[in-house]
């Protein structure tokens, strides 16, 4: 197997058939989109990940504040439920973002199994752009 340069090729799926300059110009924008999401999600789940690991960490300290006062009363749900709750619902997300993350490295990757030079460009283009994108929001937390 070898690269081409071709503007016929198809794509993920059989329906997405490209025949002609405009169409590949078109595919190419699309892959390049999805490789930019791919990194964005990835972002997504760092960020999810430290608010998470924030979040348990200021609720566990408030717990053992309240836990050494006496006077709390009985009938507030307890601090640690509603930590678990907020990590469960974090851990819950995360799992989401990674399924769409997996799924959307696959069409990539399949993308640019079909050996054709201006799919593989895009998506080297859109992986670099999305790294350009995302990766400043992580300073911002």
């Amino acid at each position: 197997m070898h690269f081409i340069f071709s503007d016929e090729v198809v794509l993920l799926f059989d329906f997405w058939s490209v025949h002609s300059p405009a169409g590949m110009a078109l595919s190419v924008l699309v892959i390049l989109l999805l490789a930019v999401l791919y990194e964005g999600i990835k972002v997504g789940k760092a960020r999810l990940l430290h608010q998470a690991l924030m979040s348990l960490s200021i609720s566990t300290s408030q717990q053992l504040i309240e836990e050494t006062d006496q006077n709390s009363s009985s009938s507030d749900p307890t601090p640690v439920s509603r930590t678990h709750l907020r990590w469960f619902l974090c851990h819950f997300g995360q799992s989401l973002l990674h399924v769409a993350q997996v799924v959307i490295g696959y069409f990539v990757m399949l993308a640019v199994m079909s050996y054709n030079t201006w799919i593989f460009f895009g998506v080297v283009l859109g992986s670099g752009v999305g790294y350009y994108l995302a990766y400043p929001l992580l300073s911002m937390t």
